[in-house]
């Protein structure tokens, strides 16, 4: 199976050490992943999508006709990224005059959209593509004795009729059953389907309201459940729930969240047996502990 690999802005710039992982990763499982020159932001949601539609559509059909220049589909990790690209898609696809619009707008750079290429997440291809099977089969270092909670990206959920991939929206389980697959235990609580308070530019329109917002899941998480971790599979679950414990132990005075977080393919590097220098070595929050249980569980030298 081929995939454009559709990075995003923020895993390259910020968290290299997730590219590194997915790069590392998706191979070894059957996935070989083809780079998009001259791609462009997607762009995220809080700017073109919200305010210009032209702008909105023409930017994703340009990131569209790279790939079906190559003759792939797309994927994509950053929950915004796959939404704006998947909604981009599907709006260019049935109506006809902003798709005639966007190909007028971009004649000029030899450019043109059809829609004939699709958009996955990370997670869909996971676990729908390559399969719980055959992930466990490639595990060298396991979880096994660890427990986690999962955050699922909004964005790859709602709207479920255009983003959605599982069976219900809101009862996810593909990333739990994915992190299952690595020896996890994955506990259950109140809030577990709650957006991270990241999405959509929440925490910058109402900081306070959004910092007291992740601050009720994270209680929860702390009171309910003996999650030692938490597993994300959005480049924004992952900034934000690093930053925001850190906020909030600054305004306590005191460490009261000391939860790492991971993405998915971060963890599964990790368990295949790569450096965790290389896959997994970016973080506010030390993830020194659970990374050395990991290794603890291993057999075999890292890669």
């Amino acid at each position: 199976m081929e995939l454009c690999l559709f990075l995003g802005c923020n895993t390259p710039a910020i968290r290299p050490d997730v590219e590194n992982a997915i790069r590392l990763t998706m191979p070894e499982l059957g996935v070989d992943l083809i780079d998009l020159p001259g791609y462009v932001c997607c762009p995220a949601f809080g700017s073109f999508p919200s305010s210009d539609d032209e702008s909105h559509y023409s930017t994703s059909g340009w990131n569209l006709s790279l790939a079906e220049e190559s003759g792939h589909d797309i994927m994509v990790q950053c929950g915004s990224c796959y939404s704006s690209l998947r909604m981009g898609r599907e709006h260019l696809q049935h109506d006809e005059k902003m798709r005639a619009r966007v190909n007028e707008l971009l004649k000029p750079s030899g450019r043109q959209v059809e829609c004939k290429a699709n958009v996955f997440h990370v997670t869909e291809v996971l676990y729908k593509e390559v399969g719980i099977e055959k992930i466990a089969a490639k595990i060298k270092n396991g979880l096994d004795g660890l427990h986690a909670v999962v955050q699922y990206p909004c964005h790859t959920l709602f709207p479920s009729e255009v983003v959605g991939f599982e069976e219900s929206a809101r009862r996810p389980v593909a990333l739990k059953e994915l992190t299952e697959a690595l020896g996890a235990t994955v506990d259950s609580f109140s809030l577990e389907y709650q957006c991270c308070g990241g999405a959509g530019g929440f925490s910058k329109m109402s900081p306070i309201g959004a910092n007291e917002f992740s601050k009720r899941k994270l209680d929860a998480i702390l009171n309910e459940t003996k999650a030692e971790f938490i597993v994300v599979s959005c480049i924004t679950c992952l900034m934000y729930l690093e930053n925001i414990q850190n906020k909030l132990n600054e305004k306590a005075g005191e460490v009261i969240y000391n939860l790492p977080v991971f993405d998915y393919n971060q963890l599964l590097a990790l368990c295949m047996g790569y450096d965790p220098q290389k896959v997994s070595s970016i973080c506010s929050v030390s993830r020194d502990k659970i990374t050395e249980t990991i290794l603890q569980n291993g057999t075999q030298v890292l890669a």
